[in-house]
């Protein structure tokens, strides 16, 4: 009995590094990795009704929580890595992972049915998105500063990831301008950048787990579809536009990473709708 625990607490241990990962990696979901192995649901009704089982649950969740950060660190290594050195080009493996899981989206958006209504929804949050993220980029220059405030943002952003399979929160870290710091941060256990972040995350899903419970109860398609039109606009604003001096051998590579992280972002949603 004390051996399939500890096989079971090091199972949920390896989880939780993968969903981790699902933090770093624009494209890839937390929540759509958490589904994809059979957690979503037990996380969603911890996290609507926290006291009810709330010790059975807490000492479930350890091994998830602490994997999950050890992905994250794990995985801010490599991320940090490749952006110093190759940003351009890895800039468009992200966008190839969040158009690898763009079909999944809307199929997930549609699966109670479409109106019109949720046509008009999509494109109106497609066009305040641009309207909204082009407006921060003239006034940020892309670029927000790194600052506790910032932080708490991300930790929201990233959170929401966990509350909404499918959505890749790191995509607007990304166009924030923060996410080489963020990596950068979580690289080197930088708790000025690891706190807020958490503090962010922990607001969120405190204050939005039950309105997202009832949101997915009621309103189903109309959110799912707000969320796809402001998943193209973020995905729009990251499109890399400075090609200064580039060979056509990191042209090619763009295309590659391209195909490479839509091949990624294709596969995790297919695992995603065969497990949750």
């Amino acid at each position: 009995m004390e051996t399939k625990h500890n096989q079971n607490w090091i199972l949920r241990f390896f989880k939780g590094i993968l969903i981790g990962s699902g933090f770093i990696v624009p494209g890839i979901s937390g929540g759509a990795l958490a589904a994809i192995f059979g957690l979503y649901e037990r996380i969603i009704n911890f996290l609507a009704n926290m006291t009810k089982n709330f010790k059975e649950n807490v000492l479930f969740f350890i091994p998830v929580g602490l994997g999950a950060l050890m992905g994250i660190v794990l995985f801010s290594f490599g991320v940090s890595f490749v952006l110093e050195h190759y940003t351009t080009i890895i800039y468009w493996f992200f966008v190839g992972c969040i158009v690898g899981t763009a079909p999944s989206l809307w199929s997930e958006a549609g699966k109670k049915g479409r109106q019109s209504v949720d046509y008009i929804i999509l494109l109106a949050s497609l066009i305040g998105g641009l309207v909204l993220l082009r407006f921060g980029q003239d006034m940020f220059g892309s670029q927000v500063q790194p600052s506790f405030f910032a932080w708490v943002i991300s930790g929201a952003l990233i959170a929401l990831g966990i509350l909404i399979p499918g959505l890749s929160p790191s995509n607007f870290i990304v166009y924030m301008g923060l996410y080489k710091n963020m990596s950068d941060g979580f690289k080197s256990v930088d708790f000025g950048v690891i706190i807020p972040i958490g503090i962010g995350g922990l607001l969120t899903i405190v204050t939005l787990s039950k309105l997202i419970e009832f949101i997915f109860n009621k309103y189903y398609a109309h959110f799912f579809h707000f969320i796809f039109g402001v998943v193209i606009a973020s995905t729009i604003m990251i499109i890399p536009t400075d090609y200064s001096h580039f060979s056509l051998l990191q042209y090619a590579m763009c295309f590659v990473m391209l195909l490479a992280g839509a091949l990624l972002g294709w596969w995790m949603a297919q695992l995603e709708e065969k497990y949750k």
